[in-house]
């Protein structure tokens, strides 16, 4: 059974330490390094617990902790209208390709409801497979997908053009 949990202030160690597990397997496609004590590190963490418009949630299948999604009002595409972003999505490798990735974000996007963005690394071919399903069967087709979106800032730390979903819930 899955369930949406919101993160608390408490909780910020348990959803760090996801984060840097997310980020190690994002960085054979942003290319990134850890720092000098081994990390990667998520700058804006300590936002989702402290500013308005930022929702940290654990995803948990039979009460065990199987990932994490992080929304924010913050646009990834500052010139498009936005609501909510859905920044970051983690489900562990143990609860994937079981239906639980798609089934936490309908339930994460039925909590907001308003105009959506959402970014997605092209190289990462297992993630691009993945939101397109999602995002075409949550929106019935509904949706706007700018593949390479043309403004720099959306660019990946790797220098790769970003492809962004928009779309309306």
């Amino acid at each position: 059974m899955l369930s949406i949990i919101e993160a608390k202030k408490e909780d910020r160690e348990t959803m760090m330490n996801l984060l840097e597990k997310y980020l190690y397997e994002f960085s054979q496609w942003e290319k990134t390094d850890v720092d000098e004590d081994g990390l990667y590190g998520y700058e804006y963490l300590d936002c989702y617990f402290e500013e308005e418009n930022r929702f940290p949630y654990f995803i948990k299948v039979d009460d065990k902790i199987a990932g994490f999604v992080l929304i924010s009002d913050y646009p990834e595409v500052p010139e498009e209208e936005t609501d909510f972003c859905l920044s970051e999505f983690f489900i562990m490798h143990k609860y994937r390709r079981n239906g639980y990735g798609m089934e936490a974000v309908f339930e994460v996007l039925d909590l907001h409801h308003g105009k959506w963005q959402l970014k997605r690394h092209p190289h990462n071919i297992c993630s691009v497979n993945f939101w397109n399903k999602v995002i075409d069967e949550y929106t019935g087709g509904k949706y706007r997908l700018v593949e390479s979106y043309p403004n720099k800032e959306v660019d990946y730390d790797d220098g790769t053009p970003a492809d962004v979903f928009f779309f309306e819930n």
